[in-house]
């Protein structure tokens, strides 16, 4: 018991030191991406169910992040799944239809205006 016990300690003992030398503010935000996938494993019953919120915040999240502590992080989706998230919405803003072009038509009521006016000066 007591062997594996320095074992176990000494396993984590790197991983502990790399912490102490990590920024605060990557551990800040490592804390978040952990917490945010804590919840949406709460919310669902089997498999975990992204919305669209979710993707957001991780995407933007794990771009705060370095590439190195990216890639040591526990995520419950791939890189890959994120640059895939990311190119859908990239393809779906090139794709959604927009307005026409032009000015939009004026109330009915304002274009009556003008027109009896246009006539009553005319004489």
């Amino acid at each position: 018991m007591t062997f594996r016990l320095v074992y176990r300690f000494g396993c984590l003992l790197p991983g502990w030191l790399r912490l102490l030398a990590r920024s605060s503010a990557a551990k800040d935000v490592e804390i978040l991406v952990l917490w945010h996938q804590l919840a949406i494993l709460q919310r669902s019953s089997r498999k975990p169910v992204f919305t669209g919120g979710d993707r957001a915040v991780l995407a933007a999240l794990l771009r705060l992040l370095g590439k190195r502590h990216r890639s040591a992080l526990k995520l419950l989706v791939t890189p890959r799944t994120v640059l895939r998230w990311h190119a859908r919405l990239v393809a779906k803003k090139w794709t959604y239809p927009h307005r026409c072009p032009g000015r939009p038509p004026k109330p009915e009521a304002l274009r009556a205006l003008v027109l009896r006016l246009a006539r009553e000066n005319d004489g």
